[in-house]
């Protein structure tokens, strides 16, 4: 599970995330989660950085997983956005470390590198709050549900699956789905499910019995109309729609 953050120092980035098309300009982030399509369409005198660490690296406890998806930062629910940062010369200092930290790994480098993406995660969040968002902290187990959901597509699990390895119940996922999600887990499962279904699509040019297995369902015409129902367009439609 990989997150990715877009910094645009100065200029203009166009970036594609899930459909969605967002200008990152001068001073300001972009922050994109595991899984979700994403590709640059333009650009126009770019500079910048960009940031990639795992769910393995940085996700050590609870609190780490909630400040990665807190006030809606790294998030599968279309939330991306574009926002201006309130101190960019203290990202790019944290950037700058960054790169020296892995260029010459000097001794505890990790977890050097660990608390400046940390600080960095911080300092986003404060510009967010700073322009007058809502604070948003959602709960550590709704957040290990949706990296095991996209971990195990393969399976296919039902919710009481996902319950019994989180060691929680059903009712604990669904209200947890609810409060974070607006839906019941179950949904939150099929969402997942069809974005997963979309990036194999888009980027890895399977065919429509080749991305049906590798989510679980050992009839490719009942996913097609599972991704018909949810995505609105066939397979094969939305393949050909979005080819890169």
């Amino acid at each position: 599970m990989k997150y990715i953050l877009i910094w645009c120092s100065q200029g203009r980035a166009t970036v594609v995330v899930d459909e969605k098309q967002l200008e990152v300009q001068g001073n300001s982030v972009l922050t994109i989660t595991s899984g979700q399509i994403h590709y640059f369409k333009d650009f126009t005198n770019a500079q910048g950085y960009i940031l990639e660490f795992t769910l393995d690296f940085f996700c050590k406890t609870d609190s780490d997983i909630e400040l990665i998806f807190q006030n809606g930062l790294f998030c599968h629910f279309a939330m991306n956005e574009v926002i201006p940062l309130r101190d960019y010369k203290f990202l790019e200092e944290q950037m700058q470390s960054i790169g020296t930290e892995i260029k010459e790994e000097p001794y505890q480098h990790l977890i050097s590198i660990h608390s400046r993406i940390e600080l960095i995660l911080v300092e986003i969040n404060r510009s967010k709050i700073e322009r007058g968002d809502e604070v948003w902290r959602p709960d550590a187990l709704f957040l290990k549900f949706l990296e095991l959901v996209r971990s195990s597509f393969q399976h296919n699990y039902p919710v009481s699956r996902y319950a019994e390895l989180l060691e929680t119940t059903e009712a604990k996922l669904n209200e947890q789905a609810k409060l974070h999600a607006g839906k019941t887990a179950q949904n939150v499962i099929y969402g997942l499910t069809v974005s997963e279904a979309k990036r194999l699509l888009t980027y890895e040019k399977l065919i429509v019995k080749e991305v049906a297995y590798k989510l679980g369902f050992a009839d490719p015409f009942y996913f097609s109309n599972f991704f018909k129902k949810h995505a609105g367009k066939s397979p094969k439609a939305y393949q050909a729609d979005h080819a890169l």
